[in-house]
């Protein structure tokens, strides 16, 4: 593997979505990243389609470039072994409430002295020094906490709803990657470890309110919270005669050329609501609305060309099924069709970032529950016979499958 990341060596006692896809995303630069599952496994490894138990489609998406070991960290023997690869470690990533860690003996206090380069890093719920603290969190309950299903009503929704994506799973998990590898740079610099946390509420305010905050800005206030174009009830895809279309017609060039394509130039150049950015944010809903009615003028293909040669950006509406047919899709190979050893042929997303050196890359498919085990504890100096040991107790697990690259 050539990716950026070689050499790096990755702990990831994360579950379920934000923190191993951004131990995967770490995985896919070329860490060493150990996925660390107690006996039952992580728990999304039950979610979805799935061709074999334990391996369901949403686990495949997010546990790649990964190898699994399996540590009971109840019992001592298991404890011993993390500390012991913490040990050869450069992160731990987890996700779990710090007073958990804590309980687990593994809080930063006793893990700075086994490892002082270590970087500890934590993504949950909220910042340890506000009442929530302690409380735990889920992507639904930070995007309520946030406002995002009000700010969908208000944006034209019947009720308030919750954004079909884990965006702040996702958003945090991104977070997370970029903090963690400008503390690898730290470290290069100063050869020390240091303990980081990633509270996705505080996150996720810091994500909304860069657009929302308003004229919350100013002390006074000067204006209400809330960017009027993102919060317009008619900024949606456009009806046309036969479908919808996806376009931004938001500069003054845009909106003149929109208008001079269609041959309706007097509207942009008399309508005073068209004069400029701000006097249009003002009235955007209006404009928008007009637009609207323009659009059921012709067919989707039709406002595809047109828009393209107006130079005014526009895109297809995809739904799930139609994106996997998308002719710039296809051509730049972000979808690719691999031989998982056990799963048979497996759909694959691909990296998206193209570099001119150490290209990113998935190196390892999905592990199945324990299938590196043996593996990793001989590593740390464990004998075939110490580890047979520690399957009886009920300590670890090694997979019947084996691996794949």
């Amino acid at each position: 593997m050539a990716g950026p990341l070689v050499g790096v060596r990755v702990v990831d006692m994360t579950s379920i979505l934000m923190g191993p896809y951004a131990a995967q995303l770490l995985g896919d630069m070329g860490a060493d990243v150990i996925k660390v599952e107690a006996p039952v496994g992580d728990m999304v490894r039950d979610l979805g389609p799935m061709q074999h138990p334990r391996m369901g489609a949403l686990y495949l998406h997010v546990n790649r470039s990964k190898r699994g070991l399996v540590l009971d960290l109840k019992q001592p023997a298991g404890l011993e072994a993390i500390k012991k690869l913490l040990a050869t470690a450069d992160v731990l990533l987890y996700n779990v409430r710090p007073q958990a860690m804590a309980r687990l003996g593994l809080g930063y206090d006793v893990v700075q002295k086994i490892n002082p380069r270590l970087l500890y890093v934590g993504t949950f719920g909220f910042g340890q020094d506000g009442p929530y603290a302690a409380k735990p969190a889920f992507d639904d309950l930070i995007q309520g906490a946030i406002g995002l299903p009000s700010l969908i009503k208000q944006a034209g929704a019947d009720v308030p709803r919750y954004v079909p994506s884990n965006i702040v799973d996702r958003t945090v998990g991104l977070y997370a990657v970029t903090s963690l590898c400008a503390a690898l740079f730290h470290r290069e610099k100063t050869g020390c470890g240091q303990k980081i946390d990633i509270p996705m509420f505080e996150t996720m305010i810091s994500h909304l309110l860069s657009d929302h905050i308003g004229g919350q800005t100013f002390d006074p206030p000067n204006g209400p919270p809330g960017y009027p174009r993102l919060l317009a009830s008619e900024r949606r895809p456009y009806k046309t005669a036969d479908g919808f279309v996806c376009a931004v017609i938001y500069s003054d060039k845009q909106w003149a050329s929109f208008f001079k394509a269609i041959g309706r130039s007097e509207i942009f150049e008399n309508d005073p609501r068209f004069l400029n950015l701000t006097v249009r944010t003002q009235h955007i809903n209006d404009l928008q609305a007009l637009a609207a009615k323009i659009f059921l003028e012709r067919t989707t293909n039709a406002w595809l060309e047109l828009l393209d040669q107006a130079d005014i950006p526009t895109m297809p509406l995809h739904t799930l099924e139609t994106i996997f047919d998308d002719p710039h899709l296809k051509a730049v190979n972000m979808f690719e069709w691999i031989e998982h050893p056990t799963e048979g042929r497996v759909r694959r997303v691909a990296v998206p970032t193209t570099w001119s050196d150490s290209q990113p890359m998935p190196g390892r498919n999905a592990p199945g529950l324990g299938e590196h085990s043996a593996e990793i504890l001989k590593e740390l100096g464990y004998s075939d016979a110490d580890i047979a040991t520690l399957i009886a107790q009920g300590v670890t697990l090694t997979a019947k499958t084996k691996a794949g690259a």
